[in-house]
């Protein structure tokens, strides 16, 4: 799935990539994140009637029925087979679909004869920020809010598939603004949940370091040798 990912890149850069204007800008500068996880606040972009939003949402969805705005790990990924129906997902996926700006993200491989497991991390073959397909919902009760998000899933692409069966959906450029449009009907958005192809990602096995969440720093994402 995708349990683990990196915002390393600056505010303005996301920004810039992602073609949200200053006042768009809703989020406050934090330091570069090479270890996010379930739980976390992500920045993430939606649009808004004024234009694309750059905003921070909790990772791990709380659908707005939910009587307690308690996030999990069962909700931090969505399956792109079943998000348009599944209960938790399904009204989101029709009208607050949302990009979640990444620059790379983690998964753990199986170590013969060992009880540990392997990271490797994922990024673009260009390094440049992917373009994770995401949700976003807003949980609102007496004055408490709370804005929180889930990164969908599809097959492994043949880069990813020797380690994990799933990875995030990633959204080329010329799809960004039909996913991000609530007026984008839901099965047009549908057809936009593909595997990547695999020329557009690459591999490399990293530290174990970054298996415990607490972990952070950029030298969770220089390769190691096996």
């Amino acid at each position: 799935m995708c349990g683990r990912f990196a915002q390393t890149s600056s505010l303005t850069q996301i920004a810039t990539r992602f073609g949200v204007a200053e006042a768009g800008i809703q989020a406050q500068e934090g330091p570069p994140r090479y270890n996010l996880a379930p739980g976390a606040q992500v920045l993430g972009i939606r649009q808004a009637d004024s234009g694309r939003e750059l905003v921070r949402l909790k990772w791990g969805l709380v659908p707005h029925w939910s009587v307690e705005a308690k996030t999990g790990y069962s909700t931090s990924n969505a399956r792109a087979e079943t998000v348009d129906s599944k209960p938790a997902f399904r009204t989101a996926f029709k009208r607050r679909r949302c990009l979640i700006p990444a620059n790379g993200w983690y998964e753990w491989a199986f170590v013969a004869d060992q009880k540990w497991k392997q990271p490797w991390y994922y990024q673009g073959v260009d390094s440049d920020l992917l373009a994770f397909a995401g949700l976003w919902e807003r949980w609102e009760q007496r004055d408490k809010v709370l804005e929180s998000c889930t990164v969908i899933v599809c097959a492994a692409n043949a880069v990813a598939s020797p380690v994990h069966d799933r990875m995030p959906v990633i959204l080329p450029e010329a799809d960004w603004a039909s996913w991000l449009d609530p007026e984008t009907p839901a099965e047009q958005a549908n057809g936009l949940l593909q595997t990547c192809p695999s020329e557009w990602i690459t591999t490399r096995p990293v530290s174990r370091a970054v298996s415990l969440a607490k972990n952070e720093g950029p030298e969770l994402i220089v390769p190691i040798s096996l």
